[in-house]
């Protein structure tokens, strides 16, 4: 290793703090665990109605963005100018609104009195407060992690496989399809694990848009706060679906680095 890549002293104590910030109420929390309850509080049925419904809801919130998000990194890809700048300020805000901003703007929209909300009512349709609320708003806050993944890939992809593809005849779907995706599979990959790992850990907006009814609403977020708040989920419930979200959490980014590790070898 040359000098210049050795590590700094000025450093060291400030990384160690922020380490240790990031590291130490981790550990603080596996800490309180009660291990011996673990087997009875994971087969308590307030622990897996909540984390049944959040794996359901964070599945079907990932497939939505699939569907969405790709098609959106493809046009924010080849897109320039203006035009790119204003679509990728509106993909990446739900990144830095608050959850709870989120949730207000999707009342706004589909709730009573919303944009679409009389007209869906007069239908006859409800979405607010409903297990579907719960997964547009898991949607709303984790699409932007899929699409600057694949955007991101798309744009620093080389795109002679794709002229070539076209010069043999292909169209321009066959040609994503066929040759585009697959050549970013593992970006791919990596956004969708980031996606449902987000999915999975929302909260301020399910809270607001979708509420906190046992077994329709409260996931494993709103569980942990119940908890807290004293109602209905006792503390040991919501440290070990604390738990769950944590190794879910530490399984997904290490499929993340290891995708990211395959690509620098």
């Amino acid at each position: 290793m040359s000098a210049n890549r050795g590590i700094p002293g000025i450093v060291i104590a400030p990384a160690l703090i922020g380490g240790g910030l990031l590291l130490l109420p981790l550990i603080a929390l596996i800490g309180r665990m009660n291990w011996a309850a673990l087997p009875a509080t994971l087969a308590a049925p307030e622990t897996g109605s909540a984390l049944a419904l959040s794996l359901v809801t964070a599945t079907a919130a990932t497939l939505c963005c699939l569907l969405l998000g790709v098609p959106l990194a493809v046009v924010l890809s080849r897109t320039t100018g203006w035009v790119s700048v204003l679509l990728r300020a509106g993909v990446t805000l739900p990144l830095v609104l608050p959850p709870l901003v989120g949730g207000l703007a999707l009342l706004s929209l589909l709730g009573r009195g919303g944009v679409f909300g009389n007209a869906l009512a007069d239908a006859g349709i409800r979405i607010p407060f409903t297990t579907l609320a719960v997964v547009i708003a898991q949607t709303f806050v984790a699409l932007p992690f899929l699409v600057i993944a694949v955007e991101a890939s798309l744009r620093g992809l080389t795109p002679a496989y794709g002229d070539a593809a076209a010069t043999l005849g292909a169209s321009r779907q066959t040609v994503l399809f066929r040759v585009t995706l697959p050549l970013i599979r593992p970006s791919l990959i990596a956004g969708t694990m980031l996606c449902f790992t987000r999915a999975l850990g929302e909260f301020g907006a399910t809270a607001l848009f979708a509420g906190n009814a046992a077994g329709t609403t409260r996931t494993v977020p709103l569980a942990i706060y119940t908890a807290f708040n004293g109602a209905g989920v006792t503390q040991d419930t919501a440290l070990t679906l604390s738990l769950i979200l944590i190794a879910i959490a530490i399984a997904a980014l290490a499929v993340v680095q290891g995708r990211a590790a395959s690509r620098t070898l």
